[in-house]
């Protein structure tokens, strides 16, 4: 009884992050995070599900769904660089603040919450150039044509053009993260998805009277999705935010902080887009060797967001604590919060790959376009890339670690090799070579690599940081 009056009177003193046990710490910060991200990927599978069912008139050996799920897959990477730049500055804000709070700096902590609103404004202008005039270029360089291509334009300029909703809940939930707030972010996460769920069967196939918008519908529930989300989240910041002040009167940017925030976030960044990147070629790659395979590979990103999704909101988590405790010197909660992480990331990776390797034409006929091709090409490639899952756990909770003490650096070297020194060329090589028999076996070979120097890496970090730090 005394141990717990004991711990509420430090609780009151300190950041709940420096003092609270880490397992109950990283489940409550985590669990919400894990929940909402599980949600946003569940809303991008439904997206995707309602997408294949859209009828047109097409070509003959063709469906319009597959067309709709090709031109969602080519918008993809454009989609992956857009979340790169939001996602990026607020791990750079999220890990400048956290670290300012441990140290007991409000000063830093307000300006850095005050700048990375200013940069998320700067993120939308420039994605909003992109959307009006760039949509259609883009989907040309990956060797997208006809339906696909209308379909593509559409949807990439409404998503690009309406981003402001997306970046303002990325920056205003992050600043609920990092303060621990996480079951607020939630709400605002699912308030989100919610909104998108409901209004895509409505605006793809004009139901209640509404106009028949096909993929362009899809497009317009996610954008007023992320807009209520963002709303909300601005909201609980005013009102349950106390440890940090957003205020912007009078604002100018602070390039000290700026600097600070993308020493971390930047890497972030530069990873997020070589991911556009890689994704970019393997459409090219793929619509060479059959255009039906580019909606195999559209599927197989959205099933696997279902486990990686969650991992990240692990990650969301594990940032702030880390980032606190470093900050704080505390590392025994620092080795704590890192292998607790990983065994939560590894069963989530377990059920992953167990479901592709057993089930995976049960997972595949959730996307039934009525062309018998996406069973025929996906069952063979969910099996053979649902090996990397056995691996990528320990790759992204290192990255995530790298990024969180200020070494956002290692992870940028981890995924430029990943992805541009290994995966690209393996698959253009095995593509030469086997085929759609043998590219897949690219994943399961560039996360191999991936392994082997996050490992070296993480060990470099233990030495000359973590351990470093007094017991």
């Amino acid at each position: 009884m005394e141990q717990d009056q004991e711990l509420l009177q430090e609780e009151a003193k300190e950041n709940k992050m420096g003092i609270v046990p880490i397992p109950r710490l990283l489940t409550g910060m985590a669990f919400p995070m894990v929940i909402s991200m599980l949600v946003q990927a569940c809303y991008n599978v439904v997206d995707s599900i309602f997408v294949a069912k859209i009828k047109d008139d097409v070509a003959a050996g063709g469906s319009a769904g597959t067309a709709a799920l090709n031109a969602v897959g080519m918008a993809f990477p454009v989609q992956m660089l857009l979340v790169a730049f939001g996602t990026g500055t607020c791990v750079g804000v999220n890990a400048v603040l956290s670290k300012a709070l441990g140290e007991k700096d409000q000063k830093t902590a307000d300006r850095a919450a005050n700048n990375g609103v200013f940069l998320a404004g700067c993120n939308f202008i420039l994605f909003l150039i992109v959307g009006v005039f760039f949509s259609g270029t883009l989907i040309r360089m990956q060797g997208g044509e006809g339906l696909a291509l209308t379909y593509h334009t559409q949807y990439l300029t409404i998503v690009c053009a309406c981003s402001i909703g997306v970046y303002t809940q990325f920056i205003f939930e992050r600043l609920l993260q990092s303060t621990g707030r996480t079951v607020y972010s939630m709400f605002t996460q699912l308030t989100g998805a919610v909104i998108n769920i409901v209004l895509d069967p409505i605006f793809i196939f004009g139901l209640f009277g509404m106009p028949e918008m096909k993929v362009a519908g899809a497009a317009l529930a996610t954008v007023i999705g992320q807009i209520c989300a963002a709303i909300l989240a601005v909201i609980l910041n005013a009102k349950k935010n106390t440890d940090v002040h957003v205020n912007l009167r009078g604002f100018r940017p602070n390039l000290k902080i700026i600097k600070k925030v993308y020493q971390v976030g930047f890497p972030s960044i530069v990873m997020q887009a070589i991911g556009s990147v890689m994704t970019s070629s393997m459409n090219r790659i793929l619509s060479g060797l059959n255009t039906d395979s580019v909606a195999v590979f559209t599927v197989y990103f959205k099933l696997q967001s279902l486990f990686f999704m969650p991992i990240f909101g692990i990650n969301n988590g594990m940032v702030p604590i880390l980032a606190y405790n470093y900050g704080a010197r505390k590392r025994k909660r620092m080795v704590q919060t890192i292998k607790l992480s990983m065994a939560y990331a590894f069963l989530f990776m377990l059920v992953g790959f167990g479901l592709f390797e057993l089930i995976p034409e049960t997972l595949l006929r959730i996307f039934d376009t009525g062309d018998p091709s996406l069973i025929i090409l996906g069952v063979p490639a969910l099996r053979i890339i649902g090996f990397h899952f056995l691996a990528a756990w320990f790759c992204i909770i290192s990255g995530t670690v790298f990024q969180a003490l200020g070494n956002g650096v290692y992870s940028l070297i981890v995924s430029v090799a990943r992805q541009l020194l290994v995966l690209i060329p393996v698959a253009y090589i095995l593509s030469r070579i086997g085929g759609l028999d043998l590219i897949w076996w690219s994943f399961p070979i560039a996360e191999v690599m991936s392994l082997c120097v996050s490992s070296y890496l993480l060990f470099r970090i233990y030495r000359k940081i973590i351990k470093t730090i007094p017991a």
